[in-house]
């Protein structure tokens, strides 16, 4: 099941190998490929007890006696999955019996472990995992039997009034899966005591535990991985699960969810291509226990080639493989387990191609023992350990043909790296993804240089202690044991390690670019917007003019021009330009920085200066129009501005994104926004899919008025789609504004999981419903008169569309609707009312109760967790119309404008974040040219002590006092120092 979120599950599939465009050392072929990762520790599986199949059967009986209904919409596979899991993960009794929970037996579970995994670090890539995992799930179980009086606000049970939509959900895991809790109040149902033991059940078994295997990847505790695992399998998005089940997470924000979501979609992949190769080799006859053995212990896709390539249609077969085809097999072996007996003169065989006489005997013997040695997990295990106790270095230098025929700029361009070496440990992400484009562009040439001392103490532990033969040696089949621990190194295990560790450091420097253009685009999304102006965007040019576009504080289009502000005629369109602003009343100007951005600031800039608009004061700003030209002739836009010129709607897009920044960049594709690295090296598959996963989780985190909001932002709420998001707005055109989240269960293909997913992100603004009720009041009542009369005369009648519905001032929070009733008592508890969400009052309430009984304490008079109630109270005390956004950087408006000449070094001066990079962040100081502050310059203390900070580094639209370090003139260079961040 695919855990990505749904509105881009057909385009964001579990990456295959194909779907990377590989660098070119990947290509290479050897005669061995890669077979295990050098970071992976070899782990002991324990094995998962054997159930008597009375039990098992219990399950399936009473999934059986579900309703017809139930069991069309249940999916079969996966229910009997998670009840095998259920009953792997129960600890037994002395007799042997599996222990039934109580039925009031509902409290939170996994409130992680609190007294095994304090002390506990994570366990690294480097450490082994010494403890079995059953026994790890029975202190689970032991620890989760002691907390059953504290209900959690998470994993929340579908109750039986829910028909039209069934999903996994609907079974409580650890308890039987009839026994679910029914409320009238809460439709989502109470939540489940937990979501089982660390065991979890994969369609597809490997010889790794997939928890344990992700808890190393990620470095995140196992028994979170064990519950994101469900959480995913169960279709919740990363918002959801960041926001409303952080008990079960222990509170991991969204991009390291996302890690391991991603992290968890390779390991899905490796294991369904696994049982796919078995499979087809099982079919073609191929298969052995051993070489079953080999793929079911492959972790990583190149282990996987590795493993499988010999046995590929088509392949021409190894050196080993064409020595055993002659039988030389047995020869092998007997030099390892029973050399005493050997005679290599026997095997030879005159007018036979590769036994005709002793040296082609030895040879093939020497093929095969090298091929056994180098697919040998212990043999391995030892190389990659000795290789990260020694210096491996990665080597760049400037190609030979590159040198005599490239084009100069291009080689000019990685200057840095024709004479370039690094420890693969020490080496920074943007350096690899540098020298792979270098490499693809057969600019440079790479290479990883492991030393000697690796190959000769490997030879010797080989020789000496892995491969010692049982028996006395001849002293000429002890130089055929030495020629073949050499040959397998050299020409199988080195091959395989070099490609394993690029393979390693382009994966982990993808990731890294692909994170870092997430947390960029998170950055600009989430710019503060602009209220309450009016607004003139200037989408700038030279021959085809100037177009201007005049928009009101409600984003309406009230004027659109075109003026020739840089071919003579400047003085005569400023009457034009002040003309329109103060018809307008228009004081703010945008400008996008593209073509002649530079002269359109230092026109505006001149009358500012000169006071040409008085009596306005006006200022403007510089936008990123990255995007614009795209987006404007875009189905959405010819759609939303039917009448208006394509290159008109540029500038209503660049006046909009300063008003409503993330309203108008949700409409254009993330990568086009160019705030990334390498953006056009990396995985487009999995750049798409994190960064709409980045868009998802912003416009669901902001949250959206349902009864004002576009279709196109409503596609990104997490749990709705552009089919959903179309079905929510004709809802809403049919039968008017929402009036409260309830009835966005009545609108087509939104069933309980969609709506458990996206109403915590909706808003309902009350004043608004409190407008339209009270002008409904009077159709209410007639309509309620001629509901009676029907009554009378029929017997059923349809439940009128506003009969039941009235308002909940909750629905304009960030509270779900899984919490009302948590949210209820704690307004009971502090004496207060819904109606005054929000106000100074509730404040002072809630406070006073807080400082009184402390937050734990209120959590457990409430039945509830502190994540839940903390959440509760910032939905009862923020102010009405909250945004997140305000915490974040308002664009720089100016007045004046500053050449690059003016600058000198010493220079104090403000500017805006353009772009962060793992090297530097690019600041945008007004110059036309950006400088870059490098990342040594970056320290923690220089960096804002208000502002929560995801990481050490800066992200776009941050303002920030620089000095002027170095200014090189020729290269337009500008390399400043951070002071401070306003």
């Amino acid at each position: 099941m695919s855990t990505l979120p749904r509105r881009v599950k057909s385009e964001s599939k579990a990456h295959t190998s194909e779907d990377y465009e590989l660098p070119s050392f990947l290509n290479s072929s050897s005669e061995s490929e890669e077979e295990e990762e050098e970071w992976e520790p070899k782990s002991k599986m324990a094995k998962r007890p054997r159930l008597p199949k009375k039990n098992e059967a219990k399950p399936k009986k009473v999934a059986a006696s579900r309703s017809a209904v139930a069991r069309k919409k249940v999916k079969k596979v996966p229910i009997k999955e998670e009840m095998v899991s259920i009953l792997v993960s129960m600890p037994f009794c002395q007799d042997g019996s599996l222990p039934i929970a109580p039925a009031e037996d509902t409290g939170m579970q996994l409130l992680k472990l609190k007294e095994e995994d304090k002390g506990a670090k994570p366990k690294t890539l480097n450490q082994k995992l010494e403890v079995p995992v059953k026994m790890e799930v029975k202190s689970i179980q032991g620890k989760n039997s002691e907390r059953v009086e504290k209900p959690s606000t998470s994993v929340p049970v579908v109750g039986s009034q829910v028909k039209h939509e069934k999903s996994e959900k609907d079974f409580a895991f650890d308890e039987p899966p009839f026994k679910k809790i029914k409320l009238t109040t809460c439709p989502e149902g109470k939540p489940a005591k937990n979501l089982g033991g660390s065991k979890v059940k994969e369609e597809f078994e490997m010889n790794w535990d997939i928890v344990q295997a992700l808890s190393e990847i990620t470095n995140v505790e196992p028994w979170v991985c064990a519950n994101l695992i469900r959480l995913f399998q169960e279709e919740n998005t990363i918002p959801f699960i960041a926001r409303y089940r952080k008990e079960l997470i222990n509170n991991l924000e969204a991009d390291a969810l996302r890690e391991v979501q991603q992290a968890l979609e390779e390991l899905r992949t490796v294991a369904k291509k696994t049982h796919a190769m078995i499979e087809k080799l099982k079919k073609e006859g191929k298969l052995s226990g051993c070489l079953s053995t080999a793929l079911l212990n492959c972790r990583t896709l190149e282990e996987l080639e590795h493993v499988s390539a010999p046995y590929k249609t088509g392949s021409k077969g190894t050196k080993a493989q064409r020595a055993k085809q002659l039988g030389l097999e047995p020869a092998a072996l007997s030099l390892l387990q029973n050399p005493m007996e050997l005679n290599l003169f026997s095997y030879i065989t005159p007018n036979t191609k590769g036994l005709s006489n002793i040296q082609e005997v030895e040879a093939g013997v020497q093929h095969i023992l090298a091929d056994i040695f180098a697919k040998d997990k212990d043999t391995l295990d030892f190389i990659r350990k000795l290789c990260q106790q020694r210096y491996i270095c990665i080597q760049s230098a400037l190609a030979k043909v590159s040198s005599k025929s490239g084009n100069e700029k291009d080689i000019d361009k990685f200057q840095l790296y024709h004479e370039f070496s690094c420890n693969i440990k020490n080496i920074q992400h943007h350096q690899i993804l540098a020298i792979n484009r270098g490499e693809n562009l057969k600019i440079l040439t790479v290479k990883v240089n492991i030393p000697d001392g690796v190959k000769n103490e490997f030879c010797w532990w080989c020789v000496n202690e892995r491969w010692r033969p049982k028996q006395f040696l001849k002293p000429e089949l002890m130089r055929i044991l030495r020629t073949s621990v050499e040959d397998a190194y050299k020409r199988l295990i080195y091959p395989l390690l070099c490609r394993e560790f690029r393979s390693k450091l382009t994966s982990d420097a993808e990731k890294e670019s692909v994170m870092m253009f997430g947390r960029n685009l998170r950055q600009l999304l989430l710019t503060s917007p602009v209220r309450g102006r009016t607004l003139m965007g200037v989408d700038p040019g030279y021959k085809h003019g100037c177009k201007l576009a005049i928009i009101s504080p409600t984003s309406q289009i009230l004027h659109t021009d075109v003026v020739y502000l840089h071919s003579g005629q400047g003085f005569r369109e400023a009457e034009k330009i002040k003309k329109l602003l103060l018809q307008y009343n228009c004081s703010t100007v945008v400008i996008g920085n593209g073509t002649a951005c530079r002269e359109t600031e230092a026109y505006f800039a001149d009358l500012i200066m000169k006071k040409y608009f008085a009596p306005l004061d006006v200022v403007y700003c510089i936008v990123s129009e990255a995007g614009a030209s795209i987006y404007s002739v875009s189905p959405e836009a010819s759609k939303e501005m039917p009448d208006l010129d394509p290159n008109l709607r540029s500038a209503v897009s660049i006046a909009r994104r300063v008003q409503d920044p993330l309203a108008e960049l949700v409409k254009i594709e993330p990568k086009h926004i160019g705030v990334g690295m390498y953006q056009h090296d990396v995985s487009q598959t999995l750049l798409k899919a994190t960064l709409d996963s980045v868009v998802e989780e912003c416009v669901s985190f902001v949250g959206v008025d349902i009864n004002i909001c576009s279709e196109i932002l409503l596609r990104h709420i997490a749990g709705l789609n552009a089919n959903r998001a179309k079905s929510i707005i004709e809802w809403r055109e049919k039968n008017g504004p929402f009036i409260n989240r309830e009835q966005l269960k009545e609108v087509k293909g939104l069933g309980p999981k969609s709506f458990q997913q996206c109403a915590g992100f909706i808003r309902i603004n009350q004043e608004y419903i409190k407008t339209f009720c009270s002008s409904k009041k009077a159709d209410l009542g007639s309509h309620a008169l001629l509901t009676k009369a029907s009554a009378q005369s029929k017997k059923k009648t349809k439940p009128t569309p506003y009969a039941s519905q009235q308002p909940n001032p909750l629905d304009q929070t960030c509270i779900h609707p899984e919490s009302y009733d948590i949210a209820m008592s704690f307004l009971s508890f502090i004496g207060g009312n819904a109606n005054c969400v929000g106000t100074a009052d509730m404040q002072q309430k809630v406070n006073a109760v807080i400082q009184k009984e402390g937050l734990e304490d209120t959590a457990k008079r409430l039945n509830t967790t502190v994540h839940t109630l903390q959440l509760i109270i910032d939905g009862l005390t923020q102010p009405e119309g909250f945004d997140i956004r305000t915490d974040f950087d308002k664009p720089d408006f100016k007045r004046s404008i500053v050449c690059f000449e003016d600058l000198s070094v010493g220079a104090v001066l403000t500017g805006k974040v353009e772009n962060a990079t793992p090297f530097g962040v690019f600041v945008d100081i007004g110059v036309g040219k950006a400088g870059l502050i490098p990342v040594r310059n970056i320290t923690e203390a220089k960096l804002s002590k208000v502002k929560k900070r995801r990481s050490l580094g800066l992200g776009p639209g941050e303002r920030v006092e620089v000095k002027v370090l170095n200014i090189d003139i020729a290269r337009l260079r500008i390399t400043l120092d951070l002071i401070r961040v306003l």
